[in-house]
């Protein structure tokens, strides 16, 4: 063989050898941009998803308190409905002091929650206890 052969043949193998390489390195940084865009993705749905949880436990929260609100709302109005019609008239003191139990909010905005304070829980709880009464 030629010495001019050998060197076409480098010549040729190093000019397929480049355009192999113009045509491989945009695919393999094409490929790495895809995967730092997945995995950033990943990382922005994993953080909205969090605070997502982190809200509907705070919802939860005070959906449970606002339920707890209107349940204490709804028995001030039965017991005020039992003293309209005059059937709670033996009740009247410790009602009377129940209520100003409720309005003596603690420094931390806490509800009371001492056994016998008055709340829904502890009505609840009496009328449990108490027999039924005819209607008549």
């Amino acid at each position: 063989m030629s010495t001019g052969a050998i060197v076409a043949i480098a010549i040729g193998a190093a000019i397929i050898l480049i355009i192999l390489l113009a045509l491989v390195i945009p695919r393999m940084r094409a490929r790495k941009a895809e995967q730092q865009l997945a995995t950033r993705r990943e990382e922005v749905a994993g953080a909205h998803r969090d605070a997502a949880a982190e809200r509907e436990a705070k919802a939860r929260i005070a959906e449970s308190e606002a339920q707890r609100a209107r349940a204490d709302a709804q028995l001030h109005e039965a017991r005020a409905d039992l003293h309209d019609r005059g059937l709670a008239d033996d009740q009247l003191d410790r009602d009377g002091a129940a209520l100003e139990r409720d309005d003596a909010v603690p420094a931390d905005g806490s509800p009371s929650v001492a056994a016998g304070d008055g709340s829904a829980e502890d009505v609840r709880a009496g009328e449990r206890d108490r027999p039924a009464t005819p209607q008549g």
